[in-house]
This record gives structure tokens, sequence and C-alpha cells, in this order.
């Protein structure tokens, strides 16, 4: 079953629209457990390959009010993997990391181009159209632009 089939989200459910001009709290894009449904996977698959860490994008800094991108969320999970595993329970350890958790977009940015990150192959919309134009109005949109403007960089996004 994929996350579309629970709805609850306007990134997983057609019915829901996704906003266009930001919002408080946790806004209807939040896709209820996301992270938690990848880091389980990611955790089991650790195990059957004896991996002693596990990687994580989240940003705490410009998460749009998603309460599993924050240190608390992350923290939690590490200790529940500590409890969790075969590995943890026989002596081991799996590490979770999430790097770019108190990292701004813009450092981000920065990085990833210093690195020679092509962002004109990648689309962060939440809405974007089947030829990967984006809508550079949702809150994804607003905080790549955002991103590019502070790191004073060309943002080779295509918006509508």
């Amino acid at each position: 079953m994929g996350l579309d089939a629970l709805g609850g989200s306007a990134l997983t459910d057609k019915n829901l629209a996704v906003p266009e001009d930001g919002t408080e709290g946790i806004p209807v894009t939040y896709v209820p457990s996301r992270n938690t449904v990848f880091l389980a996977y990611a955790l089991a698959w650790a195990e059957v390959i004896d991996a002693s860490t596990i990687y994580i994008g989240v940003n705490a800094l410009d998460y749009s009010g998603y309460p599993d991108c924050r240190p608390a969320y992350i923290d939690a999970l590490q200790n529940m993997m500590n409890l969790a595993t075969k590995k943890a329970v026989e002596g081991g350890t799996i590490v979770l990391h999430a790097p770019l958790i108190e990292r701004s977009k813009d450092d981000i940015i920065k990085t990833r181009m210093e690195l020679g990150v092509d962002y004109g192959l990648s689309v962060s919309c939440y809405q974007a159209d089947e030829e990967g134009n984006a809508c550079g109005l949702c809150d994804s949109c607003r905080l790549r632009k955002q991103g590019f403007a502070d790191a004073q960089l060309h943002d080779p996004t295509r918006y509508w």
C-alpha cells in the first residue's frame, strides 16, 4: 500500500488543494508519518545489510511545520532504533544522522552547488506539471526561491 492510499495530505490526496499562500500550524501538505515509514524501511534494510548509519535529509529551519523534521523527532527515532533492533540489543548500533537539520536553505544550496549538484535537474514543487515545471507558489517553491535569493545564486528552476 502506498501513502496515497491513506490520504490525509494534499500531497497524497487529489481532493485536497496545495496551499499557495502559506499557512499557520502544520500544513495540509504534511504526509502523516511519512518520515517514520521511510525510516522504518531504512532501518530494516540497515539491519539486513549490517549498516551502521542511516542518513535523512530533513531540515528543521524551513520544514513547513512538519513534526517529523525536528531534532526531537530524530532523537526519539534514534532512541527507538536503540531499543527495537537486533543489532542494538546485541551491543551494536545504527546511528541516525540528519546532517541538514539545522542548516539554512541558502547554506544547503551553496554546499550542493560547490559539490556540483545541477539544480536544473531537480524539482521541489508540491504540484509540478508533467514536464517538471514548478508552480512557484507552494511552500516548497517559496522556500527554494528564497534559499537561492539568500545564497545570491541563480535559481534554474522552471516555474510556470
